[in-house]
């Protein structure tokens, strides 16, 4: 028996990583490509050519015989085309064969890509180029290769390329401030991402029941089981031994691509689950996310089971979030958001929070966007997600040091110690900060946990908002602070602080998020409340999105207003087939189960009759007055959201266009899914050519 491989070993097994480069490429190239990573200089062809063919060898090796260059369009997914390492030899044969340029460059077709208005369809050419900071794996016995994808014209068609512009950007200012503050060692600041991933796994079989899990990826209609996760026994609950399996597929799925998963468990509705990650480059953590999301269902798969990532494929119980946890680390090993034993003195760190809490507070219109999707919609403000307005919490700690800089007063650093009145049990130092589960934006130690991220999303979006915002903030107070003599640099510095807190302290709050009483706070505040993305897009082209974008050189005009028209063409395009795919489900497959029931009631009462007519059958009569009720109002409701929809389409503005969908569509979907939940109820399971929700939550081993 093969004696199975422990997890050092397994771990980046399928990774062409630092380990193998530095093993098999000549110590020159290796260099050659370390500088390429850490400094952004160009490869030279000679180089290319050398990491091509260690490249090729080792994945032959490991059983490959293709390669891609991989990317992410802006359709949220990423893709790939395949091509033979095979090269034909004058004799008849083939030899293996792998070049630099191969490496380095591609040409996908990007004519069917959405590109905004930057491409016309005719104008199909595109390149990809490769990302050497993120390392090549095998994969169903291919060669990926990570690259960045653009136009012929030189625009971004990708997630890649502004957030590795963000990246650089926000490098270049943390440098920056932290050399005026003395910390001249420094030469790099790394942005950490780590993405908590939610998800649902059903039944195989009883998924491919469901049309709209099929065609939309969450169900459009379907009455409450008899128990939900009102008794909150799933969370945290011990595994099904089915549901273990998986995860320990997964797990070892994941560890080969060298993708660093930690934590597993179930989440609070039944048949919820989640996996995080620990931190990595915030490249690499987005690449590794999607990853995730794709090996995930594959395994699934293998299971019988369908991993569904939709934030919200079920009505009533918790939707799925991807909480992403941001930080800021230096080369030398400083993480820049850890308060240390005493915040209240570490300027760097207060320089980089305050930095924080300006650009949350400037741009969370711009974060709001980052995260809009149209399944994000259903989530965000429920009593699972955080609500649709943008706040921080920092804890009580932090929250009185940040008093004690706005009121220029000594803060008293008393340091907490847990007492659990257990003699067994260990004395526990407490953190800076609880936890606050309804915040949007909140402080969790050494970093920020930015909950708001619907679970099918690229955490590219919300990590280049964020990435450009904070490098915004520090850029201006290094304008401020520039001229100052090194021995007034302190002083200067809370000053800046001071004001700057003054300035945007209205995004802090402590409290409960998911109270009316915060909804109506907050709009005393002043602050956004977008509860759609057609609410939120028109930010995304304001003159403050494109004046912060362009200063940094993330996006041109250009770029940003093709993601805007993007984006608003796949919240149109979603919400159709939605549309489209309830109204087929309805008319069709409910309506059959309904006059099926009918028939079989209708008969019954006759049968009954016929043996003893004074009998009133008045459980079959009322039952079939409900239902033919229930129908009646069945069809007008479906009448009007056929002809809403027809309208919706008829309108020519993009944007009019979403918010007819968002007001009128969704809102002629709630009514008629009410209807059909309703009469579902009095109608037998086994009469439905679908299965119900009990079914779907409940029948996982």
């Amino acid at each position: 028996m093969e004696k199975m491989k422990s997890v050092p070993e397994l771990f980046g097994s399928l990774v062409f990583n630092d380990r193998v480069m530095r093993e098999r490429l000549p110590k020159d190239v290796y260099k050659a490509v370390h500088k390429t990573i850490e400094n952004g200089s160009h490869l030279e062809l000679d180089v290319a050519n050398s990491v091509a063919a260690a490249m090729k060898e080792w994945a032959v090796e490991n059983g490959a015989t293709h390669f891609t260059h991989w990317f992410q369009p802006m359709t949220g997914l990423t893709a790939e085309k395949h091509d033979g390492f095979i090269s034909p030899e004058p004799d008849g044969s083939v030899i293996m064969d792998f070049s630099g340029k191969e490496l380095v460059k591609g040409e996908p077709d990007a004519s069917s890509f959405p590109s905004g208005g930057l491409r016309a369809t005719f104008e199909a050419r595109g390149y990809t180029a490769w990302d050497p900071s993120s390392p090549a794996f095998i994969k169903d016995r291919s060669l990926y290769i990570p690259t960045a994808f653009c136009s012929y014209g030189g625009e971004a068609l990708d997630k890649k390329t502004p957030l590795l512009r963000s990246m650089s950007a926000l490098n270049h200012e943390a440098v920056k401030v932290l050399h005026l503050l003395g910390m001249t060692d420094v030469t790099h600041v790394t942005t950490t991402v780590g993405s908590e991933q939610e998800y649902f796994l059903v039944s195989k079989d009883l998924y491919k029941k469901r049309k709209d899990l099929l065609f939309t990826g969450r169900t459009l209609i379907g009455a409450n089981a008899p128990k939900g996760q009102e008794m909150e026994d799933h969370y945290f609950g011990v595994l099904k031994p089915k549901v273990s399996a998986y995860m320990h597929d997964l797990d070892e799925e994941l560890w080969k691509l060298g993708i660093p998963v930690k934590t597993k468990h179930n989440e609070v509705a039944p048949g919820q689950h989640e996996l995080a990650p620990v931190f990595e480059t915030a490249n690499i953590a987005v690449d590794h996310n999607q990853l995730t999301m794709e090996v995930m269902k594959k395994v699934a798969d293998r299971h019988n089971y369908a991993c569904l990532l939709h934030e919200k494929p079920f009505e009533g119980i918790n939707g799925s979030g991807k909480h992403n946890n941001w930080s800021l680390s230096t080369n030398t090993g400083i993480n820049l958001l850890k308060p240390g034993k005493h915040p209240a003195q570490n300027l760097p760190f207060l320089t980089f929070l305050i930095a924080v809490i300006t650009a949350v507070d400037e741009y969370a219109d711009l974060l709001r966007v980052s995260v809009a999707s149209p399944g994000n919609d259903h989530r965000l403000g429920a009593n699972e997600a955080p609500p649709a307005i943008i706040s921080m919490f920092v804890g009580d700690e932090l929250a009185k040091v940040l008093e004690s800089i706005e009121q220029g007063s000594d803060f008293e650093d008393h340091g907490k110690v847990m007492y659990s009145g257990a003699e067994v049990l260990p004395h526990i130092s407490v953190d800076t900060t609880d936890r606050n589960r309804t915040s949007p934006f909140a402080f969790t130690g050494n970093k920020f946990e930015f909950r708001m991220p619907g679970s099918a999303l690229s955490v590219a979006n919300p990590n280049i908002v964020l990435n450009t915002a904070v490098a915004d903030a520090l850029l201006d107070i290094y304008e401020e602070l520039k001229e100052t003599p090194p021995e007034e640099l302190n002083g200067k510095l809370m000053e800046v602080l001071r004001s700057r807190l003054k300035a945007h302290k209205k995004v802090l709050f402590n409290g409960n998020g998911y109270t009316e009483e915060w909804v109506e706070e907050a709009a005393r505040r002043g602050l956004d409340n977008l509860k759609s993305l057609p609410d939120a897009m028109p930010r995304w082209i304001s003159d403050k999105s494109v004046s912060l974008f362009t200063r940094h050189g993330i996006l041109t005009r250009e770029e940003i207003f093709s993601r805007y028209d993007i984006l608003l063409e796949n919240y149109v395009k979603a919400i159709h087939i939605e549309s489209l795919t309830m109204q087929d489900m309805v008319r069709k497959d409910f309506t059959e189960g309904l006059l099926a029931y009918m028939k079989d009631l209708t008969q019954e009462a006759a049968q009954k009759k016929a043996l003893l007519p004074e009998l009133a059958c008045f459980l079959e009569t009322e039952r079939i007055r409900q239902l033919d009720e229930a129908a009646g109002a069945m069809m007008k409701a479906l009448c009007r959201l056929e002809a809403d929809t027809a309208a919706a389409e008829q309108e020519e503005d993009l944007l009019a266009r979403a918010k007819c969908y968002e007001s009128t569509v969704l809102a002629d979907m709630d009514a008629l899914r009410s209807i059909v939940d309703g009469a579902e109820l009095l109608i037998p399971d086994d009469y439905l050519p679908y299965p119900t929700y009990s079914r779907l939550l409940f029948s996982l081993r």
